[in-house]
């Protein structure tokens, strides 16, 4: 996910430099939209793993 907010960050870079802001500014958009999917995902899935973590621990003991 992160791979494709890169590509499209650099995408929309490259064609706001060559004059065609419009699509690059979309370009960009959607760079920012996925790198926030991205984060929520990670956060979600590291609080997921925290709690297994201690259900894990409390099982042992």
């Amino acid at each position: 996910m992160l791979k494709w907010a890169l590509i499209f960050l650099v995408a929309g870079l490259v064609l706001g430099a060559l004059g065609f802001g419009g699509i690059g500014g979309a370009f960009v958009g959607i760079a920012k939209v996925l790198f926030f999917i991205a984060i929520a995902i990670f956060v979600v899935l590291l609080v997921l793993a925290l709690m297994t973590g201690r259900a894990i621990k409390d099982a042992i003991d």
